[in-house]
């Protein structure tokens, strides 16, 4: 299992920040569409009903937020020490949907502490390829179980996701 851009790598699936936690809550990204699996269920979203996917939210090396969800992270985290957690908790991060009903918003536990600014851009661009069926995340499954080093450091995670998003 490995960590490239906002995804969570396995030989088998591909995730959207953190893979499942042990209540199995997670984000995964297939070939069809998104999947979120939560207290609630199972939801799906395939690629040909969606308008966008854009991870907002995701934590930036340096401390900035990326997107529009910052006050609400700012806000999470406040209340995350003040329940004594004092900052254990991963950062979360949001998978915002656009649907031809509307906007859904999946919140994901982010992988890492931080991300470059470069990562997170070259991974919401993969996103965008697999939305519009010109990547596979079946590509990075099979890097997945080809790789056994764990998670490449960041100018490797940069060229991965550049090498997968323009291939």
């Amino acid at each position: 299992m490995a960590m490239v851009g906002l995804f969570w790598i396995t030989g088998d699936s591909v995730y959207v920040g953190s893979p499942p936690d042990a209540e199995e809550r997670c984000l995964r990204v297939t070939s069809d569409g998104v999947q979120a699996r939560g207290p609630a269920g199972v939801r799906s979203w395939p690629w040909t009903s969606l308008r966008s996917a854009v991870v907002e939210a995701a934590p930036v090396e340096g401390g900035a937020r990326g997107g529009g969800r910052f006050l609400a992270a700012v806000l999470e985290a406040v209340l995350t020490l003040g329940s004594g957690y004092g900052g254990e908790e991963p950062p979360q991060m949001y998978l915002v949907l656009e649907t031809a009903d509307g906007t859904e918003e999946v919140q994901v536990s982010a992988a890492a502490e931080s991300y470059t600014s470069r990562e997170i851009a070259l991974s919401q661009h993969l996103l965008a390829r697999f939305l519009e069926g010109t990547a596979d995340p079946r590509t990075l499954t099979a890097w997945g179980r080809d790789h056994s080093g764990g998670t490449p450091r960041p100018p490797e995670r940069e060229a991965l996701l550049r090498k997968w998003a323009e291939a």
